[in-house]
């Protein structure tokens, strides 16, 4: 599993130009799911997003960064994102041939979700499958790409 992480000032998702998601502060996730990857990834990556400390704590105002989102109490908007095992490496088209078939993919995305809001935060989504584009009011910039192969 790969996720792109951008902690944001906001970001919408849109589909048909409808806004069909859309967050305040917090981080939006660019989420790639592989062929191996299973629920014991999903655990680990959830947890993993909800605990990384991305965040200045005001109170001390030394610019480290000290709170995770759920300590501030920001939102999270999850977008699918099967470009992220795209393989460049050979010829001039990407082969996506280690990024999950969509039906096991959109499973795996769907319980990723329901994880991320089994902790009581704002969680949207894009829409699997979907053409989407995708606003982001990246802060800071900050943005980092969280991985875990399966085993």
């Amino acid at each position: 599993m790969r996720i792109i992480i951008q902690r944001v000032k906001s970001s919408q998702v849109e589909v048909n130009d409808r806004i069909i998601g859309k967050i305040s502060r917090g981080l939006n996730l660019l989420v790639g799911i592989a062929t191996t990857d299973t629920e014991a990834e999903l655990d680990w990556m959830a947890r993993k997003c909800l605990e990384l400390r991305l965040f200045p704590d005001p109170a001390t105002d030394t610019g480290r960064w000290e709170k995770s989102v759920q300590d501030i109490g920001g939102e999270l908007l999850v977008v699918s994102q099967f470009t992220l095992y795209g393989d460049c490496r050979k010829g001039r088209r990407p082969s996506f041939d280690r990024s999950a078939p969509p039906e096991a993919a959109s499973i795996l995305y769907d319980k990723f979700v329901e994880k991320l809001r089994s902790s009581g935060l704002k969680v949207e989504t894009g829409v699997f499958g979907a053409q989407m584009q995708v606003s982001i009011d990246n802060d800071g910039p900050v943005t980092l790409v969280l991985e875990k192969e399966a085993g």
